[in-house]
């Protein structure tokens, strides 16, 4: 699979269900985290390259079986042929934990809030990982979180987990909404690496897709991280295909590359519990592998590399076009 093929491939971002269960079989699972929460999908991989598809009905790609692994096709024509990965949890190599499956914030693209699902407690999250260890196979963790009561009450509670979790001897990830003093306290518990999600780095559109949202405090959390965790350990995701121009997301991604953040360019999922509140189109394969061109060069400007990422989206690389790894 090179570089276009896998651009292609998440231009449609889905495959259908394999009639003989190998979805299920093979790597297949339900997602807790963000737009895609709810959905089921599966991790495909050929050559070097990883990309991870949800699992819809409709999707215009489908898998068969080879001798020597699966192919996707579209029609009767060979997109990529390789092999599904078993993710240990939600994605390869790492136990990549939602904490809390629920959230007081309504973001217009994220299916979390109308799913509200459980809360994970301490001992939940270690046993979880204490499984994805005895594979041998484990190489991360993260850690993500709605907001079940308070920005301020989820950052103690992912804190205390984080502390938890360091005698495990891993690199730690953490991706919650950020307030005042959260880089402290994340820093303070043993946290690797922090990623606070803008979403959309236009202004304008910001307040619509994250209402109940401060647009600037995620910027101030973004900036401080970069001093307290160091270059090429801060995150943030920018979603595509919510309306935004490429203008705006190629000036958006040149401020965070400046100020030292790794933007993570994820293609939009219209989720079916969310389909039309706010404009979400897929983008296509020419949009992502123009973006993500503009992304690498951004980050190379700033002395950023993204195969340098310990944990998280820039360690997995499934959903998106990652520079110094696909590019």
């Amino acid at each position: 699979m090179d570089l276009e093929t896998k651009a292609h491939l998440l231009g449609f971002g889905t495959v259908q269900p394999y009639r003989s269960g190998i979805v299920c079989q093979a790597g297949g699972q339900v997602s807790t985290a963000g737009p895609g929460a709810g959905g089921q999908s599966v991790f495909f991989r050929s050559g070097e390259r990883i990309v991870r598809l949800s699992v819809v009905e409709s999707s215009p790609l489908r898998m068969e079986r080879r001798e020597d692994g699966v192919s996707v096709l579209k029609g009767d024509r060979e997109i990529a042929s390789g092999k599904l990965v078993e993710p240990l949890l939600h994605c390869p190599e790492q136990a990549y934990i939602t904490v809390s499956e629920r959230c007081i914030y309504d973001c217009k693209f994220c299916a979390v809030p109308r799913l509200q699902g459980g809360v994970k407690s301490l001992q939940t999250v270690r046993e979880m990982v204490e499984g994805a260890q005895k594979t041998g196979l484990l190489r991360a963790i993260s850690l993500t979180s709605g907001v079940e009561v308070s920005l301020r009450h989820e950052a103690k509670r992912v804190a205390e987990i984080v502390r938890d979790l360091k005698a495990f001897g891993l690199p730690l990830g953490v991706s919650v909404c950020p307030f005042p003093g959260v880089n402290q306290m994340l820093k303070r518990a043993g946290a690797d690496e922090v990623k606070y999600n803008l979403e959309t780095v236009d202004r304008d559109l910001f307040p619509q897709v994250c209402p109940g949202i401060s647009f600037q405090e995620i910027m101030d959390a973004l900036q401080e991280a970069v001093g307290i965790f160091g270059k090429t350990r801060v995150f943030s995701n920018v979603i595509v295909g919510l309306g935004e121009s490429d203008k705006t997301l190629r000036q958006g991604i040149d401020e965070l590359a400046e100020m030292g953040v790794l933007p993570v360019l994820r293609a939009v999922y219209p989720h079916p519990l969310r389909v039309g509140e706010v404009e979400m189109t897929r983008p296509s394969a020419e949009r992502l592998l123009g973006l993500a061109s503009h992304l690498k060069r951004a980050l190379e400007k700033n002395d950023l590399r993204g195969d340098l990422a310990q944990t998280g989206c820039y360690r997995c690389t499934g959903c998106d076009l990652t520079p110094h790894r696909d590019l």
